[in-house]
């Protein structure tokens, strides 16, 4: 639609002109009940009257407002009444002749959304109950009320709502019901795209913080949390309550600045696009944080990561916002550290630097070595720009970065120079600089050099041991050699620790010397370790400082294929597990040794995180390196090894639970399916492992992908669970079964009809995609290529993104896949470079795959020819 992708210029086009003083947004949501659906061609839709006061630096010059609309009524410009078919475009208000102070009024249709984009409304298949919660970032308040959608633009929000009788409605502020309209306290001055309404018939539990401070000051924060009524017996809020009053003892203790935004209420929302949100005042969750069934502690974890990242949203992103996405890191980067940093300082999760190092990582070094990577502050030109860059990058190296940066100033120096920067911009907006200023003042360190190595180049550096013996076996000379990609060259200052391995007497391999360096060019000597006994493994990450692929000497590698299990440090264990990780990406070494080492040491490992990740990691070794004449051997072999560590684990315990859900990931025999068939059924049994509804959807998934559950043993599971769990489960088992008809109806759903919402294309694209079913699968790849740029034009960018980079033919690996995609990237090079960069991250994730199964049938060649 045109307008609708705002650009970076026109943005700070806007800027520079208006100042907003205010917005009044009342909101009727009363049609949100009834019946009628979005099949019938015009979308249902609720009443939005936004009344905007501004102020013009140029008067007589013209601007626009922001609004996705399927209708205007009225607009009032100072008075005058606009024709709303000459001002209004579908995604933009002209305003011509503004004056120095002005007054705009937008009355509007505005359309409920089925893709979580905007007002998302939800009925629940359980009871038939309507829910109402909004999304907005990076640009969807405009679907939902008329406004400068763009971050700069921050103004105080009053909001006011006509709902349905019996609901509650929540915003940003706390909130009273008088005459049947909820109407909200002011809030603060804050961006759109944190503005939101939640409303319905939600289950609501409330407690409270209480926060007495130095100077005697108390500050009183009511606290709220809330679910669907269906997921009220499984939501455990005082576990929620707990970990939110200790991330606020913690975030008060560290950034001296009082929380800033009144009550605090925490929303988990059916068919939620992300994590979470961090609206001020009412944060939104995926309901599946509320947890159906039994998880392992790092189910908890995460959530609790999540709660915090939030949370410290309130001052990085919220109290201080980023200029433009550029600098989309100064919220995200800084939420994402946070997290973690008070998980381990302030709840039970004292190990979450490890899921950090194992997991959060990981996604950082994929998503740096796509060809779409980009510095950390990146360059966005529109929206469509910065909807993609929440990714790896931004979030999870922005993070790693930060950690890097709390080495290399000094904890209490970070620490001072973000209390700095929340009291100087509050309420505010900044961009880079203004951080690196308030950093340089209480660093003493030239935060410039820093800055240009790791926030504004791109790209991931390894480091790699070199050690020299002497003539006594003692370390000559040890040194770090950093390498770069050729497409990326730079190479970083690392502030690293160095730490040095070897067996003792009971086998254990433990650390018996480090040093902390700054590595600094293409080779840095460790001066300190010279003279130390000749170590068995060389870790020159140590302690996870710096963000970098770690690489080992031929002495170290061959430690850990003998002894990896042996580590007795459970965060050095990580750090080797995800090195090796790497090297099976980058076709080092051959994915059946990395299947190999996870069946021989993932059985020792303590950290139920790294276990699951390790699970993970062997799945898509099969799927993605493994030479294609293994594969059927490797699932065999992790089928096998699955089962075996299932009926050794302690019965009940968290590993059993990780071990049955792995061996459901990779069951593909008889034998296999049988057990699976025969636990639902109750005619098998392992001790311990209750088989309860979440896991029965697990197993009942790799049966129908092999044939071994039709539809009617779905309908009778989803009798069971009619819930909205159970029909998103239900649906991805659909879609999972081998039948050209079931693959066909599913493309048809998903790529031909925008009838389904974006949970259930999800789980459709889920279902369809199974490694199991490649020839089957063979004939979309074609379709695949000829369908995206229809999809990507005409359905809303999550839609499209999720249909671009779910279906994309990633199981038909082959020379002539990567062909047709290069084709296609031939043919389209003015397609929308959102659109591009999605199918080069694919197809670079294609070629990567090719380039480990040439690794992986290398080795077995070379074994052979042994």
């Amino acid at each position: 639609m045109p307008g609708e992708n705002l650009s970076r210029d026109e943005a700070r086009e806007r800027a520079a002109l208006l100042a907003v003083d205010g917005y009044d947004v009342s909101l009727d949501v009363r049609s949100a009940l009834g019946d009628g659906d979005f099949e019938s061609g015009a979308p249902r839709t609720f009443r939005s009257v936004t009344t905007i006061r501004f102020r013009c630096a140029e008067p007589g010059v013209t601007s626009f407002a922001d609004l996705i609309a399927p209708s205007v009524t009225a607009v009032s410009l100072n008075g005058r009444d606009l024709d709303p078919s000459e001002v209004f475009d579908g995604s933009r208000i002209v305003l011509e002749d503004l004056a120095a102070d002005n007054e705009l009024v937008v009355d509007a249709q505005c359309a409920y959304s089925r893709t979580g984009e905007g007002m998302h409304r939800f009925v629940d298949p359980e009871d038939g109950e309507v829910y109402l919660y909004t999304q907005y970032e990076p640009a969807d308040s405009r679907r939902v009320f008329a406004n400068f959608e763009q971050p700069d633009l921050k103004a105080p929000f009053r909001f006011e709502v006509r709902a349905p009788e019996g609901w509650t409605v929540w915003s940003n502020g706390a909130g009273e019901l008088a005459d049947g309209t909820w109407r909200f306290a002011e809030t603060k001055p804050i961006s759109t795209y944190i503005t939101c309404v939640v409303a319905g018939p939600y289950h609501y539990v409330t407690d409270s913080y209480s926060r007495t401070f130095a100077d005697g000051a108390t500050l009183e924060i009511p606290l709220g949390a809330m679910c669907r009524k269906g997921l009220a017996p499984y939501f455990d809020a005082d576990d929620v309550f707990l970990v939110t009053k200790q991330g606020l003892d913690f975030f008060h203790d560290h950034f001296d600045y009082p929380y800033p935004f009144g009550k605090y209420d925490q929303a988990f929302v059916p068919e939620y696009n992300l994590g979470a949100m961090e609206n001020p005042g009412m944060v939104t969750f995926r309901e599946e944080f509320i947890f159906r069934g039994k998880v392992t502690r790092s189910s908890y974890e995460g959530r609790a990561n999540v709660i915090l990242h939030e949370m410290a949203h309130m001052w990085f992103g919220d109290l201080v916002t980023m200029e433009w996405w550029d600098d989309l890191w100064l919220k995200e980067s800084f939420a994402d550290f946070m997290g973690t940093f008070a998980n381990v300082g302030a709840t039970r999760f004292k190990d979450a630097w490890i899921t950090f190092a194992n997991r959060r990582k990981a996604w950082a070094y994929r998503a740096d070595q796509l060809p779409s990577t980009h510095p950390i502050t990146a360059d966005i030109r529109d929206l469509q720009d910065a909807k993609l860059n929440f990714d790896g990058i931004t979030y999870a190296k922005g993070a790693s970065v930060l950690k890097q940066l709390v080495a290399y100033v000094g904890q209490d120096a970070f620490l001072e120079g973000a209390r700095r920067y929340f009291k100087r911009h509050a309420y505010g907006n900044t961009r880079l600089g203004d951080l690196l200023s308030a950093l340089e003042e209480t660093s003493g360190r030239d935060m410039g050099v820093w800055a240009r190595s790791w926030l504004q180049t791109a790209g991931v550096n390894s480091l790699t041991p070199q050690v020299l013996l002497d003539a006594e076996g003692r370390i000559d000379e040890l040194a770090v050699v950093q390498e770069a990609a050729e497409s990326h060259p730079e190479l970083r200052p690392h502030r690293v620790a160095v730490g040095l391995y070897r067996q003792g007497s009971d086998g254990s391999l433990e650390r018996y010397a480090r040093a902390e360096v700054d590595v600094d060019g293409p080779r840095t000597v460790v001066a300190e370790l010279a003279g130390a006994e000749a170590p068995e493994l060389v870790m020159v990450n140590d302690d996870d400082l710096t963000y970098c692929k770690t690489r080992f000497d031929e002495t170290s590698l061959a430690t850990l294929r003998e002894h990896l299990g042996a580590l007795t440090d459970p965060l050095a264990r990580a750090q080797c597990w995800s090195a090796l990780w790497n090297m099976t990406r980058d076709a080092l070494l051959p994915a059946r040794e990395f299947v190999d080492l996870v069946l021989r040491f993932a059985g020792r490992e303590s950290d139920i995180g790294v276990l699951q990740m390790l699970h993970a990691w062997a799945n898509s070794s099969l799927v993605n390196y493994a030479a294609p004449e293994w594969r059927q051997t490797g699932e065999r072999l992790l089928a096998e090894g699955a089962l075996r560590e299932l009926r050794a684990a302690a019965p009940g315990s968290e590993q059993q639970l990780a071990w049955a859900r792995f061996l459901a990931s990779v069951a593909s025999g008889p034998a296999d399916l049988g057990l699976l068939r025969g636990l639902l059924e109750g005619a098998e049994k392992v001790e311990g492992l209750a088989v309860d509804q979440e896991l029965r959807w697990a197993f009942l998934e790799p049966l129908a992908a092999h044939g071994a559950a039709d539809e009617s043993m779905l309908a009778a599971e989803l009798a069971r669970d009619d819930t909205a769990s159970g029909r998103r489960h239900q649906v991805r088992c659909l879609a999972a079964r081998p039948s050209q008809a079931v693959k066909a109806q599913a493309w048809a759903q998903v790529v031909e009809s925008d009838a389904l919402s974006n949970a259930l294309v999800e789980a459709t694209i889920s279902g369809f995609s199974q490694p199991s079913q490649r020839e089957l699968l063979a004939p979309y790849a074609e379709k695949y290529f000829a369908a995206i740029e229809g999809v990507w034009a005409e359905r809303s960018i999550q839609i499209g993104m999720v249909v671009v980079q779910g279906l994309f033919p990633a199981l038909q690996q082959s020379r002539a896949t990567l062909d047709a995609t290069d084709a296609w990237l031939a043919a389209h090079e003015d397609a929308a470079p959102a659109l591009r960069r999605l199918v080069l991250e694919a197809r670079d994730d294609l070629a990567r795959g090719l380039r480990g199964q040439a690794c992986d049938a290398a080795a077995a060649d070379a074994s052979t020819a042994g």
